[in-house]
């Protein structure tokens, strides 16, 4: 049927072929060629970005051998590092692990021909726990949204190259296509600038980060929040009251990031304006060293809290400030402890009076009063 056809259109095979090779297996190569381009390119981007994501990272050379002196492993923590398929090397305590003898790593004898223990930096990060998890989700949201922007500019480029050149190959003029399309364009981008301006400003966030899911910010006009989700458009911020404020990212023109790589917790405490100075830095002293001895704030704190000296006199009294560099959004929580630590402190102290006794206080039981 298609020799036929071939047959009733073209004076001899001869023709048709010479026609078909000269345009439509040009466009068939164009198209092909074109396709898998955007394939290769598309499943080359989304490795590496997944690799990103997942924070993969390429095998180490760096060896350990087993059965020579090497030095020392250095340990930080407890557990256990994996050596080989065979066994394991017990972590008790902090120091450090000695490799220097034949024997000395469980699982060698029976295999000889497994003469090496990898000992990479991401198999100790894996080991101790090392990876910060909101560190790792903020690089995966990243790698993952530039990896579609990538895509996209993929799909566009070559999809316009492919077009043109079919065009020039069948005979159309591209001449005038561009012309055309280059007014268009012009005539969307006045239309489409402030879009345009919230897709860029959103790549840049996210190439820059700036902040992230998860972080206190303050984006000015009143929004500060939990920022809850990002998008190339648009940035979404939860206030302390519920308020989910929906800001384009064209329109953050400054960013305050309050829980970035670590915090601070500061806790102003007020004593009356005739109290002892050195007593009441002798108490406070007091009340960060039980801050700093709380098992349930040690991850928390990243230096030992401390007390500075007189920040502010006023006719309420004079102010005393409490402060520790703590990890990211911690700080509310340190400065609390420290409050509460600091007033206990002053009243074992003596420096601040306890309040006058309530019935509740003493125990008395029976209505409200002005409650009916």
């Amino acid at each position: 049927m298609f020799e036929s056809l071939a047959a009733s259109v073209f004076d001899n095979a001869e023709d048709f072929w010479i026609w078909f090779a000269d345009k439509p297996l040009t466009v068939i190569l164009i198209l092909v060629i074109g396709l898998v381009a955007i394939a290769v390119l598309r499943r080359v981007i989304t490795a590496l970005t997944e690799r990103i994501a997942i924070g993969q990272k390429p095998r180490s050379v760096e060896t350990v051998p087993v059965g020579t002196t090497t030095g020392a492993i250095p340990v930080t923590t407890t557990g256990a590092i994996p050596v080989t398929t065979t066994g394991t090397i017990p972590v008790t305590t902090t120091g450090t692990i000695p490799v220097t003898a034949p024997g000395s790593v469980p699982g060698q004898g029976r295999k000889r021909r497994r003469k090496n223990v990898l000992m990479t930096p991401q198999a100790l990060a894996d080991v101790f726990g090392a990876v910060n998890p909101r560190a790792a989700e903020r690089r995966a949201q990243r790698a993952r949204t530039v990896g579609s922007v990538l895509n996209s500019s993929v799909n566009i480029v070559i999809g316009t190259i492919m077009v043109l050149s079919i065009m020039q190959t069948v005979g159309l003029p591209v001449a005038p296509l561009l012309a055309g399309a280059g007014v268009v364009g012009v005539a969307i981008g006045f239309g489409a600038q402030s879009l345009v301006k919230d897709f860029l400003s959103g790549i840049l966030l996210l190439i820059e980060d700036q902040f992230g899911v998860g972080d206190n910010v303050d984006l000015g006009t009143g929004v500060v929040g939990t920022v809850e989700a990002m998008g190339l458009r648009l940035t979404q911020v939860r206030a302390f009251d519920g308020t989910l404020w929906y800001v384009r990212n064209g329109e953050i023109l400054r960013a305050g990031n309050r829980t970035q790589e670590w915090s601070r917790a500061v806790a102003p405490v007020q004593v009356p304006l005739g109290a002892d100075i050195d007593a009441v830095r002798a108490a406070l002293g007091r009340a960060v060293d039980r801050v700093k001895n709380d098992p349930e704030l040690a991850d928390s704190l990243l230096e030992t809290p401390s007390v500075r000296g007189v920040d502010d006199v006023d006719q309420g009294g004079l102010t005393f400030t409490l402060h520790a560099q703590v990890r990211p959004a911690q700080q509310w929580a340190v400065a609390r402890s420290l409050r509460v630590a600091a007033h206990a402190a002053l009243l074992d102290a003596g420096i601040v009076a306890r309040s006058a006794p309530t019935p509740f206080d003493e125990g008395v039981t029976g209505d409200t009063p002005g409650v009916s």
